[in-house]
């Protein structure tokens, strides 16, 4: 029987909260929130609702992954310690790219073939972010969160996509890996044969993104893109469908390590997830109506701040 897309979504949801409340008791006597704050506790729920649901509605347009948004503003604004916010930011990454995933597989937008060999690095990577930055002191996480965030705004400046990179010829491992493929450019009506080169320096970039995506709980949709596209050479609609395959392997290998430790919390993470969902699917309707570039500015301003401010607060110098 054939499930519509709302359904589908809703199930997700419930599941999630199952396995969340599942989280040992202890996890939820953590100082989540601060010590000492005159606000009633499930003010900062409702809160956390609405500002997602905000981060929902810019991300679609602007191209970015929610989770990218989600733990430095999150982080540097509420009140919750980082541990917690960087377990449920790889939770709403996760819950985001799993809703788009099954669509692009099926609309040939996602490449299989092309995600399984760098998720396998990136997950395995992930997990050990993830156990490096539980380690870590927490000023010390914030602070090189902070000169991440920033170095994302950079990347947006600099980054020009290629709709489709000319690969003159695949390397010897892309041939054998058969990392090629054929979709129908929904645009132009185009049938695009598409193949990829650089693969190896393109794995050894999957590391580096797998170890900050579980180090700081931003997903790593800001780097899968720019790294499949420029990097490999994979046309652009195409590296952005196997984002969301690769984002789904990889958040939730170091999901779990954060789940294992007790840093997740379903009142952070579920009207985390719900309003970020809800927005995403209003950001997809105005994707054809907003200018892109107005958005992007928006979030490169937005980020350009919360950076600045994580970097900040790590330093000691903005309480």
């Amino acid at each position: 029987m054939r499930v519509d897309h709302p359904a589908r979504v809703i199930a997700s949801l419930l599941a999630l909260a199952a396995v969340l409340l599942a989280v040992p008791a202890h996890a939820a006597a953590g100082a989540a929130v601060a010590t000492g704050s005159a606000v009633a506790w499930w003010v900062w729920p409702l809160a956390l609702f609405a500002a997602c649901f905000l981060m929902g509605i810019v991300a679609v347009p602007a191209g970015i992954g929610g989770g990218t948004l989600f733990v430095p503003i999150v982080g540097s604004f509420f009140p919750f310690h980082l541990d917690f916010v960087r377990g449920a930011g790889l939770l709403v990454a996760l819950a985001s790219a799993l809703a788009a995933g099954p669509s692009l597989m099926r609309g040939g937008l996602g490449s299989l073939r092309l995600a399984l060999p760098v998720s396998a690095l990136a997950a395995a990577s992930s997990i050990g972010g993830a156990m490096l930055g539980l380690s870590m002191p927490v000023n010390v996480v914030q602070m090189m969160l902070g000169g991440v965030v920033l170095g994302i705004v950079v990347l947006m400046f600099m980054y020009k996509s290629s709709e489709f990179p000319h690969v003159a010829r695949p390397d010897a491992l892309s041939q054998a890996l058969a990392l090629n493929g054929v979709f129908v450019d929904g645009a132009s009506n185009r049938v695009i044969h598409w193949q990829v080169h650089r693969t190896i320096p393109g794995l050894f970039a999957f590391l580096a993104i797998g170890v900050m995506a579980g180090m700081f709980g931003i997903g790593a949709g800001w780097a899968n893109v720019p790294a499949l596209n420029l990097l490999m050479g994979a046309p652009l609609k195409v590296s952005a469908g196997t984002s969301s395959v690769v984002l789904s392997l990889v958040d939730s290998s170091a999901a779990w390590v954060y789940i294992n430790k007790g840093a997740v919390l379903p009142m952070i993470v579920v009207p985390s997830v719900v309003g970020m969902m809800l927005g995403a699917r209003i950001g997809a309707r105005l994707l054809n109506v907003l200018r892109g570039s107005v958005i992007r500015k928006l979030v490169i301003g937005v980020l350009l701040f919360a950076g600045a401010r994580a970097l900040l607060k790590g330093t000691g110098i903005w309480p």
